[in-house]
């Protein structure tokens, strides 16, 4: 498994600076210190080292559950925010998916994923009475998914992504009056370091459950 997540992340690395058609199989073994097997031992082709970079960001969710499911839906999308102008892998799957190389055969990559997980909270946010009576989630998430997209398109073309945070907090602060219900719509934080914040939380919960689990570890020698 480390051997893969290696490779992906040296692909991720190649895709992001290259885009896909420039990029070879010969990059991804010389960036990752692997041999050419190794990598074919993971992945059959190059549209399935890029099949696996999209996929790599939903193997793991680093946003905490909340009791207001549409904070939740903001804490998702700021997350990205903020990770994705320091996480190759996210910032490659992003430039596969949105089709900036022409890669057709990869279905859509990660869109289809993200307004799933978009619908789920939304559907959830419904059923917790959060949104306005008119809200159909698979709707909504579609289109936030799609405003997303664009806004960070646009954000990396004119500024680097350097104002992502901020130009993702102005979307869902323009967006989520048609969608939640005015009492919940006060109690959302929308800032733009909202991302930031919920990842040092998410970072800080981690620690504790390692330091926790090193107090349980026992002072002598494990019995073999």
């Amino acid at each position: 498994m480390r051997t893969r997540r290696l490779i992906l992340e040296a692909a991720a690395s190649v895709f992001d600076e290259c885009g896909y058609e420039a990029a070879t199989i010969g990059e991804v073994v010389a960036r990752a210190g692997v041999t050419r097997g190794a990598v074919y031992f993971h992945f059959a082709s190059k549209r399935d080292l890029a099949q696996g970079v999209v996929e790599e960001q939903f193997a793991h969710d680093a946003v905490p559950e909340r009791a207001c499911r549409l904070q939740e839906f903001v804490d998702t999308g700021m997350v990205v925010a903020h990770l994705m102008p320091r996480d190759t892998l996210l910032s490659a799957g992003a430039r596969l998916s949105l089709g900036q190389d022409g890669v057709g055969d990869l279905g859509g990559g990660a869109v289809p994923g993200w307004i799933a997980r978009f619908e789920a909270l939304l559907t959830a946010a419904g059923e917790r009475g959060e949104l306005l009576p008119h809200v159909v989630p698979a709707d909504t998430a579609w289109l936030v998914t799609a405003a997303w997209s664009g806004v960070q398109i646009q954000s990396q073309k004119l500024s680097g992504r350097t104002d992502l945070e901020r130009r993702i907090a102005g979307l869902f602060q323009h967006v989520l009056p048609s969608v939640a219900v005015p009492g919940v719509l006060a109690s959302l934080e929308l800032d733009a370091d909202r991302g930031a914040r919920v990842v040092a939380e998410v970072a800080a919960a981690r620690a504790a459950a390692g330091r926790a689990g090193g107090d349980r570890a026992p002072a002598g020698p494990v019995a073999r």
